[in-house]
């Protein structure tokens, strides 16, 4: 009989003698690397024969087990053939001793019924040998079985330390080792067999074998810390099946044979090092607290975790991370086994790792949702159950005001979950979403976004209906309360009428221990509304909250009771959510991209929803497009396209027409830019713009004039970008924007204006050719009538006298006649001479109400005049500089194909040295500086037009008495007196002090706000003569008027910006 196999330290360990004899160990090793090839095969072949002919315990015959340890030592360099010849041998020998096993309980069973036999003497020599003999044949397979094991699992550690690359040198060698061994024989395969075996063996009944319950501490001892090795490789773990062998393995350790405390400690230890392995071990644990339905593991380590100081998690940060995360995937494998034990891990929420509080949260979420689910049990049992849980929810809520910004945003994350998992009561819903709402304002930018996303979740499981308006609220409550007056006069007076206005019901009184609505009719109406997808729109079918004006009756006053009560939370939840539409706009401006982004979403739900004051919110958010984020650019076209844009092309036209009529310049301008994008996408399609076409043309039924000016803004926004959208519509707009509609809808002529603006060239010859005089006359007409009323004038002359010199060939001609039609119209009663000596005089008495109308129309007019003329100059300089950059191009090409590139290079040379380009560049230069003068200064031949109206302007703005008896024309005469300022650069140093003496002075803040905005471009422009005034610009920042402060803060944060002015 061969001695007793015991599991060595390492593999090497067995070549040391014993002189005892007392353990097995190796005799005579063969020198595996010293054989050619050919003997090697021969080698294995030999062991494979011997091993597969003898019988299975022969392993432990000294020369086979010195050959078998030979080969597993020198594994590594064995060919792919020799390799699988062993791997078989071992790997099919164990797996037929295992089931032999069984037999070994049948001859101790025959052994000890024979040995019963007192009477028959003749069979004692017999029987004692029997039973030598028997114990001998145990303790040989048992031998067998720990020699198999022990080859086994190092045949698997040392191909997987061959196949790993142990630094970057041999990485490339390594990896075509592990291909070349992959192609040959599969070890992937091979080593999900040898686990899986040794898995199996420790499943059956070892006892039989090692003659107790557990086997010896040797065996355990190798098998669990050889899994628990194999663990810290993250490549072996992504093979499935290898992996369940392994976690069977050490559950089966743990669990079966109650290796509890040193597999808790490996588990703990792996947790703290590696984060790859967290899933794994949690599997690990639930599938043997599944199999042998024993939760001593799990309870041992949550014990473990719980006993440890929270300091200690404070410096060990990837521990406490990984420990949470193991907490959580426990929490969602085994919640009812977690539960029971929670109070061992509540003592970490006092510490100052927020990583484990994070955890802690996650678990709790977890347990809500998994481990209160079932209903069976004693009445005892299921109310100790409820409180737990409430205890649960009402840590969650007190967390929400968590000490770290991280535990603030994962809690607000596990209520989301909660919600998305119908785990929160009605009871509860409401001070939830109070708690969300208040987060918004946290400092946080990671909570406000839980604190946004937990609302988006709420709106979308909310179990009120798919609309949440707050009248049909109240009026459905009003109902249902008449109803439960009538069905009790003497119910309890927290129903009354004052519950709604002076304060709600509690979460108490709506709903039982549970927090869930009590009766079977609420759950009725609210069960199919309990989670509304993103597809569920506004005009959905009527909810709990729509309700005829015959009131259903419920049969009981518990029930309608219960509903009103339902109802009323309903309400406030309604009212939560519009308390929350200030700050969604302040986050809407918040520097933090997920916070406007979020924000969107937010409004966008509410939208759907109902929610009051979410529309008007959402058009706060067409600015942002003028983002430079390009995540927030992209989520207001998305949100845009969302709202605005639909299927049905005349639902999109009236949406974008009714945006453009109740929009203000600057949603204005965002609606133009975002247009812009949809058309370059290809968004806008044609069928939209037919239908946009035929509201502007009245060919829908029911169009308001309003209605045709907002389809023609919108197709001028269109026309930007794409001109052509214009062509096919010319004599329409001439007929409809400057028609008898015009008189209706004053704004109309002024968006015709603009559309004449954004034709092409073709176009604007088009329209020359075939009604140009008619289309003058018009404009003409539009400027110097009455037609129009005097709010709406002046934005339409100034679009008109723009629209002039935009598709006009001459415009200047056409101008100067306009301006002296305006001077004739407004002296016409007395000559220039007298007015210009009343004016010195400061008697007003000339200035009748008409006149005083005339004159500021007037000045207007001869100011946007002037103004336009210089952006007419300027325009036709550029012109000009690209039509020679165009020519020199041409030209220069032309002399690369004609001539040498030498001949080129020295003529170029040539002209540069005489200057020849910088004095053209300079002679256009001073034409433009002498074209510019010439608008107010006036040529050689003095001032004119223009320019005697500028010293007009001036004297009459120095006339305070007057300018304050007519604010009015205060208004139009300092808005003219900015524009020629702007324009000539002496005009504006003889008027500066003036300026800002009516800036400081002037009783109107109409008149100061756009001084101080006129002083902003007159910075830009001139800032060498404004360079002085910097401490009168600042003091504008102290105006009494908001609206003035405002205009004052944009302006210098524009030119400090620029680096226009020091700070």
């Amino acid at each position: 009989m061969a001695p007793n196999f015991i599991f060595p330290q390492n593999l090497n360990s067995l070549e040391e003698e014993d002189p005892d004899y007392t353990r097995l160990t190796v005799q005579n090793p063969s020198a595996i690397s010293s054989l050619r090839s050919s003997e090697l095969e021969e080698f294995v072949k030999g062991v494979s024969f011997d091993l597969s002919d003898k019988e299975l315990f022969c392993i432990e015959e000294q020369e086979i087990f010195d050959r078998v340890y030979s080969l597993v030592k020198g594994f590594a360099s064995l060919t792919p053939g020799c390799k699988l010849n062993l791997v078989e041998s071992l790997r099919s020998n164990l797996s037929v001793l295992l089931p032999n096993v069984d037999s070994l309980s049948r001859l101790r069973g025959s052994v000890s019924s024979r040995n019963g036999n007192d009477s028959d003497e003749q069979d004692e020599t017999s029987e004692v040998c029997d039973g030598s003999s028997t114990l001998d044949r145990v303790a040989s397979h048992r031998n067998a079985f720990k020699i198999y094991t022990f080859f086994l699992i190092h045949i698997v550690l040392i191909e997987e330390s061959s196949s790993s690359p142990i630094n970057n040198n041999t990485k490339a060698a390594a990896s075509s080792r592990k291909k070349h061994l992959v192609n040959s024989w599969n070890w992937e395969s091979q080593r999900s067999r040898i686990l899986n075996l040794i898995a199996n063996s420790l499943e059956i009944n070892l006892s039989l074998l090692f003659g107790s319950s557990n086997p010896d501490e040797n065996y355990l001892s190798f098998i669990a810390k050889n899994a628990f090795l194999m663990f810290e490789n993250a490549a072996l773990l992504k093979d499935s099946d290898t992996k369940d062998a392994l976690c069977r393995v050490i559950g089966t350790c743990a669990t079966k044979y109650h290796y509890i405390a040193q597999s808790c400690a490996s588990i703990l230890h792996l947790i703290h090092k590696y984060d790859f392995v967290v899933i794994h071990l949690a599997d690990a644990v639930a599938a043997a607290e599944k199999r042998y339905a024993d939760g001593s593991v799990a309870t041992s380590l949550i014990r473990e975790i719980g006993r440890t100081n929270p300091k200690a998690y404070v410096k060990d940060t990837v521990g406490a991370e990984n420990i949470g995360r193991f907490l959580v995937e426990l929490a969602e494998r085994l919640p009812k086994l977690i539960s029971t034990n929670i109070g061992l891990l509540i003592p970490h929420f006092g510490g100052e790792s927020y990583k484990m509080r994070n955890a802690l949260v996650g678990v709790l979420g977890k347990l809500v949702v998994k481990a209160f689910n079932d209903v069976e049990g004693e009445v005892n049992s299921k109310s100790i159950r409820l409180r737990t849980k409430q205890a649960m929810l009402e840590i969650l809520l007190e967390r929400c005001r968590d000490v770290s910004a991280y535990t603030r945003s994962r809690v607000l994350q596990v209520w989301a979950e909660l919600c998305e998992e119908h785990s929160v009561s009605i009871g509860l819903w409401n001070e939830v979403a109070a708690v969300a709402a208040g987060r918004l304002e946290d400092k946080s930018s990671m909570v406000r976004k839980s604190a946004l996303n937990l609302l988006i979740m709420m709106l979308q499981h909310n179990p009120f209906g798919p609309q949440l308006r707050t009248a049909s609220f109240e009026a459905t409550l009003e109902q249902y309360k008449k109803k439960l007056n009538e069905l009790g006069p003497k119910s309890p007076s927290r129903y009354s009428s004052e519950g709604v206005s002076n304060g709600l019901p509690s979460d108490n009184d709506i709903s039982n221990m549970d927090g869930e609505v009590g009766d079977e009719e609420t759950e009725g109406n609210s069960k199919e509304e309990d989670s509304l997808t993103d597809s569920c729109l506004p005009q959905a079918a009527d909810g709990m909250v729509q309700m005829d004006s015959s009131v259903p009756s419920f049969g009981n006053l518990e029930q309608t009771r219960t509903l009103v009560a339902s109802l009323e939370a309903g309400l406030r939840f309604s009212m939560c959510l519009s308390a929350t539409m200030p700050t969604l706009v302040q986050l809407m401006a918040s520097s933090s991209a997920t916070d406007v982004e979020n924000a969107i979403l937010l409004l966008m739900r509410c939208r759907q929803f109902q929610i009051d004051g979410s529309e008007a919110c959402l058009c706060k958010m067409l600015p942002l497009v003028f983002s430079q984020d390009k995540s927030i650019c992209e989520a207001v076209e998305n949100a845009f396209i969302t709202i605005y844009i639909r299927k049905n092309p005349v639902e999109t036209a009236k949406n974008l027409l009714d945006l453009s009529i109740n929009s203000n310049i600057g949603d204005l301008a965002s609606l133009e830019f975002i247009l812009g994008a949809l058309v370059s996408k290809g968004d806008i399609t044609a069928s939209m713009l037919s239908a946009l076409w035929d509201l502007f043309c009245f060919n829908v039924s029911g169009t308001t004039a309003e209605q045709s000016r907002g389809a023609l803004s919108v197709l001028c926004m269109v026309a930007k970008s794409s001109p052509s959208v214009l062509s096919s519509h010319l004599q329409d707009i001439v007929d409809i924007g400057f028609g008898r509609w015009a008189k209706v809808e004053p704004l109309l002529a002024r968006t015709a204006c603009t559309a004449l603006q954004r034709l092409s060239e073709e176009d604007k010859e088009k329209l020359l050719s075939s009604n140009g005089s008619r289309v003058f006359g018009i404009l003409e007409g539009l400027i110097t009538g009455f037609i129009l009323p005097e709010n709406i004038w002046y934005a339409a002359a100034d679009r008109a006298i723009a629209t002039i010199y935009t598709i006009h060939p001459t415009p200047e001609t056409i101008a100067a006649d306009l301006v002296k039609r305006f001077l004739s119209s407004v002296f016409n009663c007395h000559g220039d001479g007298k007015l210009q000596n009343d004016m010195d005089n400061g008697s007003s008495s000339v200035l009748t109400t008409v006149q005083v109308t005339k004159l500021s129309r007037y000045l207007f007019v001869v100011s946007q005049v002037a103004m336009n003329q210089l952006v007419y100059i300027e325009s036709c300089v550029r012109k000009i500089r690209k039509e020679k950059a165009k020519k020199e191009k041409i030209v220069a090409n032309d002399l690369k194909a004609n001539a040498n590139t030498s001949d080129v290079q020295k003529d170029n040379g040539i002209n540069a040295e005489l200057g020849l380009a910088a004095s053209e560049d300079a002679m256009l230069d001073g034409l433009v500086e002498r074209a510019e003068k010439e608008i107010i200064s006036g040529g050689n031949t003095g001032k004119n037009l223009i320019g005697h109206s500028g010293s007009f302007l001036s004297k009459l703005c120095r006339n305070f008495s007057l300018m304050q008896k007519f604010p009015e024309l205060q208004t139009s005469a300092m808005l003219a007196l900015c524009r020629f300022m702007i324009i000539d650069a002496d005009f504006c140093e003889s008027n500066l002090q003036l300026l800002f003496t009516v800036v400081e002075n002037a009783p109107s803040e109409t008149v100061r706000s756009n001084c101080t905005i006129a002083l902003g471009d007159l910075a830009v422009r001139f800032p060498n003569l404004l360079e002085p005034w910097t401490e009168n610009m600042y003091a504008r920042l102290r105006d009494p008027s908001v609206c003035v402060r405002k205009s004052a803060v944009l302006v210098l944060s524009h030119l400090i910006l620029n680096d226009m002015m020091k700070v």
